[in-house]
């Protein structure tokens, strides 16, 4: 039963490897002949990512200056969410602007490689680390470095550009930070503290700081590419995406209000997190889907999996959505990996493939095919640490 505070989706900004804009990714997504994948194997070998397309940012962020302050994922997010508010035609409305409300889900800006290197180089040999380490963090850092670096400059960017001046908020957390931006922009609309959102986050991939953070944790993968559901016969691992996607949210009242056409219906969500020890996460998973297990109707539903890759997090997940018995799409094998805006992103591909009623072509050869119309999809993130969410998106 449609309600005035339901959360729809109205607009869409997602770049990545694939291409800039839904129809981008689209076309990409259902190419003629199969899927083929967008991976850089060579400028950080041995290990892969999935590099962000070429963006003119000017079209975007047309100040020069702007641009030059911001950092690699800075200018990823705001590109982005410029995309999402042209897409809901809210870009340049300051009357709505005044009134949106922002909540970002962003990792700690990017690293001084060379202040990095020559610590990392040097710590080995030295008598006292510890001493060591705090004594050229004080003296080599530059004194700004840390402010030019908080995760929430992509708000202040984004504001500063775009003119988005209502409330803001910045999640830190990985997978789980993009999960719950969503869960609370939501339940704002749901609770009437809110009409106009704008949700999403940004990553970049192509940096040697976080593939040395996740290699050190052995969660890369270093062979040639494989889909997200075939690694797991090697091993697992993840396999790192460029990506920035914001998703303009709002009220059904508010978007009929203004005659928005929206893409499909947020209807259900819920975060968690668990120990991650054996069956956990699909403990958790199964409570979740309980609770939402109605909005999924056989022969027009579909699952979006944000599966990173990660062996035993993607090899549980797999277990627990064969059960479903629903077409399932992998969307890591595409876009790469991204944490923060990979759950953002799985909802605007979801979001699309049901404002066209269908399920988008397999992007592997285990995964089936749809025949009937897409009505319903089931979207997951089971972060490939911490973090399990569940949503459903219904057709608007």
């Amino acid at each position: 039963m449609a309600s005035p505070r339901d959360a729809m989706i109205t607009g869409i900004g997602l770049v990545s490897c694939l291409g800039e804009g839904i129809e981008a990714h689209w076309a990409a997504l259902n190419r003629a002949g199969g899927f083929q994948p967008v991976v850089d194997d060579t400028s950080f070998a041995p290990f892969l990512v999935h590099p962000m397309v070429a963006l003119e940012l000017d079209r975007q962020i047309p100040k020069r200056g702007d641009q030059r302050q911001m950092e690699p994922w800075q200018r990823i997010g705001t590109y982005a969410a410029g995309l999402a508010l042209d897409s809901a035609g809210v870009k340049g409305n300051g009357e709505l602007l005044s009134r949106m409300d922002m909540i970002v889900a962003a990792g700690g800006g990017e690293r001084d490689y060379v202040v990095d290197t020559a610590i990392l180089s040097a710590l080995p040999s030295t008598a006292d680390p510890g001493t060591f380490l705090n004594e050229h963090l004080l003296s080599d850092l530059r004194p700004t470095l840390f402010l030019a670096q908080l995760s929430n400059l992509l708000a202040g960017n984004i504001s500063i550009v775009h003119g988005v001046v209502g409330s803001s908020r910045t999640f830190m957390g990985e997978e789980a930070a993009g999960t719950d931006a969503i869960r609370i922009a939501c339940a704002r609309i749901a609770a009437g503290q809110g009409d106009l959102f704008l949700v999403g986050g940004s990553y970049n991939a192509q940096r040697p700081d976080v593939l040395l953070h996740y290699e050190m944790g052995q969660v890369l993968w270093k062979q040639p590419f494989a889909g997200v559901w075939a690694r797991q016969a090697q091993g697992g691992g993840m396999l790192l995406g460029s990506v920035g996607c914001f998703l303009v949210v709002e009220s059904r009242e508010h978007a009929q209000a203004r005659a928005a056409t929206a893409f499909a219906h947020i209807a259900a969500i819920a975060t968690d997190r668990c120990r991650r020890g054996p069956g956990e996460a699909t403990a958790t998973a199964a409570r979740q889907l309980r609770a939402m297990r109605d909005h999924l109707k056989p022969g027009h539903a579909a699952i979006v999996s944000g599966a990173s890759g990660v062996a035993a997090a993607t090899v549980e997940e797999a277990e627990f959505l064969r059960g479903l018995r629903l077409p399932v799409r992998g969307t890591a094998t595409a876009l790469g990996h991204s944490l923060e805006p990979s759950f953002p992103a799985n909802l605007a591909l979801a979001a699309v493939a049901l404002s066209r009623g269908q399920l988008f072509a397999p992007l592997e050869p285990d995964e089936a095919t749809m025949e009937g119309e897409l009505r319903e999809v089931l979207v997951t993130s089971w972060g490939h640490w911490r973090g399990e969410t569940l949503a459903v998106v219904e057709a608007a």
